[in-house]
């Protein structure tokens, strides 16, 4: 079960290859994750300085009254993988086109995990695409529904 999800990642993206990796986070970003508070809309994974960062995503404070001062929420938080991950990710990440794209926050176990993907933006007709096939597969569900 995922905390918080990127609704649109596969709207917007041709998803290839999927990842798995800890996210390191504050105390009370960690409750306000776990309340299924953060958006995910707009982030990306950048590999910087032989580390992987989230970049764009907004956790809001728990409770705003207790937030630290100078508190952020859309500050770069880093990833926790391998250097062989990194390294990896780096190769993949500088090809043209590609982007590492969050799917998702969730649980595993005690520890939160972020879900992300090789991704290649979609173009405008292919999403006009997508959504005639949605709109098509809704429109035979309610005749056969209507039929019964």
């Amino acid at each position: 079960m995922s905390l918080v999800d990127s609704k649109k990642a596969g709207f917007n993206y041709e998803l290839g290859e999927k990842y798995e990796a800890g996210i390191e986070l504050l105390g009370h970003e960690v409750k306000s994750v776990r309340a299924g508070h953060g958006i995910l809309a707009g982030a990306y994974v950048k590999i910087r300085g032989g580390e992987a960062y989230l970049v764009g995503a907004a956790i809001p404070p728990y409770q705003p009254g207790n937030t630290p001062v100078g508190y952020d929420p859309e500050r770069s938080r880093r990833l926790l993988l391998t250097k062989h991950e990194i390294k990896v990710l780096a190769d993949l990440d500088r090809r043209q086109g590609l982007t590492l794209v969050p799917l998702a926050l969730y649980n595993k176990g005690r520890v939160i995990k972020l879900s992300f993907a090789l991704a290649k933006h979609k173009k405008k007709s292919d999403k006009r695409e997508a959504i005639k096939k949605k709109d098509v597969a809704r429109d035979i569900e309610r005749s056969l529904k209507s039929q019964q």
